[in-house]
């Protein structure tokens, strides 16, 4: 079994069989959960909308959980923080081209072309993707420079997922990109072999579903992407 809820902006809450995922929380209501479930909170870099230290909190709830940050984090907050924090042994900072094994969970990270990291997860013949903000950032007004550097970062970090079959995939859908909005996932869906795909990073711009219905680069993958109207709308994925 498999569940997204969408929390907002970049913020899922995934289910699993016994654990959680949870993706660059800043704000939202979680569904009902089970404390006797793993959770695992992710954090992919430190901007404010897409971590929320409230999330410690989280630890009142489960009896098992792992936070997994970006190392970029580390200095969002003070050292006498960090160091209260990381007593409690369940707190893990992952630098760009890391791998670990975390509570049965297999992590790797790319590197971001903004700031931190993307997150690509195996537990128990599952593979999900969380981009964090590596996207195909083309901002026009740019020198041609930065926006080449930016398609040829984003374009090498998405090439080294080609071997992997992704079961849900979070993506930024950025509409202050203006017409280059869709160059990130589209390439995404393309280089990758992805079950489904979760536009994010839209800033409540709900329409941004409507045209990515209507671009003709998304004729091909159009049935694997899956709209969201709402903050708490939950998907339950079916077996493929």
């Amino acid at each position: 079994m498999m569940n997204v809820t969408y929390l907002g902006h970049s913020g899922f809450f995934v289910e699993m069989k016994d654990a959680y995922f949870l993706f660059d929380y800043y704000k939202g209501d979680f569904p009902e959960t089970d404390p006797g479930k793993k959770l695992f909170v992710f954090a992919s870099h430190a901007h404010y909308d897409h971590y929320n230290k409230d999330v410690f909190h989280l630890r009142e709830r489960f009896d098992q959980i792992c936070y997994i940050f970006s190392l970029d984090i580390r200095q969002k907050e003070g050292n006498a923080f960090w160091e209260k924090e990381e007593e409690k042994g369940d707190l893990v900072f992952l630098k760009p081209c890391e791998e670990r094994d975390i509570l049965g969970c297999h992590v790797r990270t790319l590197r971001s072309n903004d700031e931190g990291v993307a997150f690509l997860i195996h537990y128990q013949g599952k593979t999900l993707y969380h981009a964090g903000d590596l996207n195909w950032w083309h901002w026009e007004g740019e020198p041609d420079a930065y926006n080449t550097g930016m398609r040829r970062s984003y374009q090498s970090e998405i090439n080294k997922l080609d071997k992997e079959t992704i079961d849900a995939a979070f993506v930024p859908v950025d509409p202050r990109l203006k017409e280059q909005y869709c160059w990130g996932i589209d390439c995404f869906m393309k280089r990758t072999q992805t079950k489904r795909v979760f536009p994010m990073h839209f800033w409540g711009n709900y329409e941004v579903f409507d045209r990515l219905m209507l671009e003709k680069c998304t004729e091909d993958y159009r049935s694997r992407i899956m709209r969201i109207v709402r903050e708490g709308q939950t998907f339950f994925l079916e077996e493929e």
